[in-house]
């Protein structure tokens, strides 16, 4: 039931009161195994995407998302699920990256459209960071066309460190596939993942004209 709410009513509900600016949804492929690269800014980027794009878009999301209890655990399935065709993964170390890449890989041969942040987490000051090659290795291996997509807004409809989202602007920009067909089965060569991944950041960078940071966007050390 909770799974049917949120598809009958969140959805519509989020489009009608937010109205995000859409551009270049014709460049999605229709049909077929497709990646999804996109620029980082919010933890709501994961809805922003699979509400503007033209297809069901896939995720892969902690699973601790999916094991809570009671009513709160249900309502935090359900959003995952619907709202952002989630996939829960383990993480935390390298086997369970090499895993999430795995699942990935499953749902692109599956025919279906991929969703990945090549930055591997959040920018906390709006830059474009280097991208991993998770993204060149999942596209040279699948043999599948990457669309690059760049959002704008997403950080001020739901700030780090804030749980409610407010009514603020939001653009999403899909552009045009990047064939990297001349490359399939290359995914072992560390040249050909870095060539590729820098190919994908330099799309994102064109559609989001962010201020470019000549690193890696790590996490934060805990405290």
């Amino acid at each position: 039931m909770l799974n049917l709410i949120t598809k009958l009513v969140l959805k519509p509900v989020a489009k009608a009161l937010y109205r995000p600016v859409i551009e270049g949804l014709e460049h999605v492929p229709r049909k077929g195994g497709v990646i999804l690269a996109s620029n980082h800014l919010s933890f709501i980027d994961s809805v922003v995407i699979p509400l503007t794009a033209p297809r069901q878009v896939y995720f892969l999301a902690k699973a601790e998302y999916f094991t809570g209890t009671g009513l709160k655990g249900a309502i935090s399935r359900s959003f995952f699920t619907s709202v952002i065709n989630a996939v829960p993964v383990e993480r935390g170390t390298y086997r369970s990256a090499q895993a999430s890449l795995e699942q990935a890989l499953d749902i692109l041969r599956d025919g279906k459209a991929f969703g990945i942040y090549p930055e591997g987490t959040r920018s906390l000051d709006g830059r474009l960071y280097k991208g991993k090659t998770g993204v060149a290795w999942l596209a040279l291996t699948a043999g599948v066309p990457v669309v690059p997509v760049a959002l704008e807004g997403p950080a001020d409809i739901l700030p780090v460190g804030k749980r409610i989202p407010r009514l603020r602007k939001v653009t999403v920009r899909f552009g045009e596939p990047l064939d990297f067909s001349a490359l399939h089965g290359q995914a072992r060569n560390a040249r050909a993942r870095r060539q590729v991944t820098d190919e994908v950041m330099a799309a994102i960078h064109e559609l989001s004209g962010q201020e470019l940071a000549d690193a890696y966007n790590e996490r934060p050390m805990a405290a």
